[in-house]
């Protein structure tokens, strides 16, 4: 029988082999050792209190990220670049995609609460920038500060419930960052329009510089006085804080190899150089021959991708896409459908906002409100489905459902985009609400499962990643709808209008190109300019919502290859990444404290 301190030799031969385990501090992160520590300390009163301090701070960022998005579009229209809106959309995926799996790596080593307070750093920075913008430029780089820390918000929320609850409670506990849409839904658009009636875009964006940070207050609170308590009962005694080892190369070479900081920056220069310039090409034919749309896209394509595959593939000690990892069909396919996923939601979504205004003649609070049933109706279903998953402890089939609900939607909103009746506007509606319980069904219960495909060490990055797809998706989806919305809409606008006989229906044309809400508020439903406007933006959601549904039967497909396991009370599947049984933890205590000496005697 062998030594109890120690795995069977099978087992202690895969971890050995699995070298993307091992850091400067043993086999498993300090970081991860410490949630770990920390969650023993969790009674049932004190989770209640932590995911109540969850769902306060969801609920901030999510009311700003609602709300945002329509001073957003104020912003855009009164700096004359409203067409630009993907620009910025896919400027922040493009950040967020790269800035996930940095935040797992560095959370796995120092820790969830001292990265968590950075990211809200980050987050109110973007805030006062954006809020001061006075040029796109200016704003873009706003957008950007913003999401690098509402990214790196959003992550940890989702990865501190992982660390702490089980596979079939996942699911339900998994929503609560999304639940406060259940509120912000129908009050967003009243406080949008309230701001917008007092005061400009740059106050609602600036304020929440103030409010997002104190509501994290409750969190900090919770965890740090969780920490405490495992501290007083010396469960931190032997874990190792990087905090005090800052002068020891060793520690930063770990990281910087830990990070694959080359492999991200291959990674978003591949995702800004190939995308962006589809968004810039500003709708003008002759502007694809010119040499700042094509230089990035040549460079990217010849020069960025294949280098971030080489280096992945040759060089990454620790690739920020882990192939041992990723040969499991069950994250391939996971990481896929959260990536197309968004890819076909943004192509019905990213003009929505605006062709609610225009082609249906909705004002601001209905057009936001009509924008967010999609995350109301995905909570309440999928709120539903967690309470139901944790006695059914099955997935597969009901994300298959799905991915069909969301084949229908969009079949719905290619007939339904746009008219002033009260069918047309009702059609909009039922084929919001389809693609909510859609959403309800599938991409939170996806992520579960490729939670439980990993062990723990690994939650945070395989939640990184699954995050980031989304992210990445959200840049394809917004290069695609910007794409055919840059390129088919100067020439839909101006043929509408000639045929309408407007007068200098070029400069019209540009001008609505240029600036929809100010053109809608002094032309009014039923004239000539107005209705010619109203069909040309039908046309082209026409366009957007026939690439959405192609790519939505892919999903389809794509669901079909995931595994259906059971989900028990663990925080992991015992067999996860092929282990046959259970990693002993007394193993990994004693091969920690071996390289803890080390560290120290370094």
């Amino acid at each position: 029988m062998p030594d109890p301190i120690y795995p069977e030799p099978e087992t202690k031969r895969q971890l050995e082999e699995q070298g993307d385990n091992e850091t400067a501090f043993g086999d498993k992160s300090p970081g991860v050792r410490r949630i770990e520590a920390i969650s023993t300390c969790f009674e049932s009163w004190h989770k209640w209190v932590l995911f109540a301090s969850v769902f306060f701070v969801a609920y901030s960022y999510g009311l700003d990220g609602t709300v945002r998005y329509t001073y957003q579009a104020s912003a855009l229209s009164v700096l004359g670049v409203s067409a630009q809106t993907s620009t910025v959309t896919v400027v922040r995926s493009i950040v967020a995609a790269a800035a996930q799996p940095v935040y797992a790596k560095i959370s796995d080593y120092f820790g969830r609460i001292s990265i968590l307070g950075i990211s809200v750093i980050f987050y109110v920075i973007g805030s006062i920038v954006q809020a001061t913008a006075k040029n796109l430029s200016a704003f873009s780089g706003g957008a950007l500060l913003y999401q690098f820390g509402y990214t790196g918000v959003q992550l940890l929320v989702e990865v501190i419930i992982a660390d702490t609850t089980s596979l079939r409670s996942r699911l339900f506990f998994s929503y609560i960052p999304a639940a406060p849409f259940l509120i912000n839904a129908w009050v967003s658009g009243n406080i949008a329009t309230a701001v917008l009636a007092t005061t400009t875009w740059n106050w609602g964006i600036g304020m929440w510089a103030i409010i997002f940070p104190v509501t994290t207050i409750p969190l900090f609170y919770s965890l740090i006085n969780a920490e405490y308590r495992a501290s007083k009962r010396g469960l931190l005694a032997e874990i190792p804080s990087p905090l005090t080892s800052f002068r020891q190369s060793a520690l930063w070479i770990d990281i910087f190899w830990q990070i694959d900081l080359i492999g991200l920056i291959f990674l978003a220069a591949t995702l800004a150089l190939i995308l962006l310039p589809f968004t810039l090409a500003g709708g003008v034919g002759s502007a694809w021959r010119t040499a700042h749309v094509i230089a990035p896209l040549v460079v990217g394509a010849v020069v960025a991708l294949p280098g971030f595959i080489i280096w992945e593939m040759k060089f990454a000690k620790h690739p920020v896409l882990p192939f041992r990892i990723l040969r499991d069909r069950q994250v391939i396919a996971a990481i896929l459908i959260a990536m197309l996923l968004n890819t076909a939601w943004y192509t019905q979504g990213d003009y929505l906002y605006y062709t609610l205004l225009v082609a249906f003649d909705r004002d601001i609070t209905s057009a936001t409100r009509v924008q967010n049933i999609y995350s109301f109706t995905s909570v309440v279903i999928g709120v539903i489905l967690g309470l139901v998953i944790r006695y059914v402890r099955r997935i597969k089939y009901f994300i298959v459902a799905g991915t069909m609900l969301f084949v229908l939607a969009f079949g719905l909103l290619i007939r339904y985009r746009g008219g002033y009746s009260n069918a047309d506007f009702a059609g909009l509606i039922a084929a919001e609400v389809i693609l909510g319980i859609a959403g309800g069904l599938f991409p939170y219960p996806t992520q579960v499962l490729a939670q439980a495909s990993v062990q723990h060490e690994r939650t945070a990055v395989i939640t990184s990643i699954y995050l980031a797809s989304y992210s990445v998706g959200s840049a394809l989806g917004n290069t695609i709808a910007g794409a055919i919305w840059t390129n088919t809409m100067p020439s839909h606008l101006l043929n509408a209008l000639t045929r309408a006989d407007v007068p200098d229906a070029a400069t019209v044309a540009a001008a609505v190109y240029a600036d929809p809400l100010t053109f809608i508020t002094s032309n009014l439903r039923g004239s000539p300019a107005r209705e010619a406007v109203g069909h040309a933006y039908r046309e082209v959601q026409r366009y957007l919502t026939i690439t959405g549904i192609c790519i939505s039967v892919t999903i389809v497909g794509v669901s079909l290859f995931l595994r259906n396991p059971r989900l028990g009370d663990e925080q992991s599947l015992p067999e996860a990444e092929g282990f046959k049984k259970p990693i002993l933890a007394s193993y990994r205590t004693e091969k920690a404290k071996r390289n803890d000496t080390v560290i120290r005697d370094a």
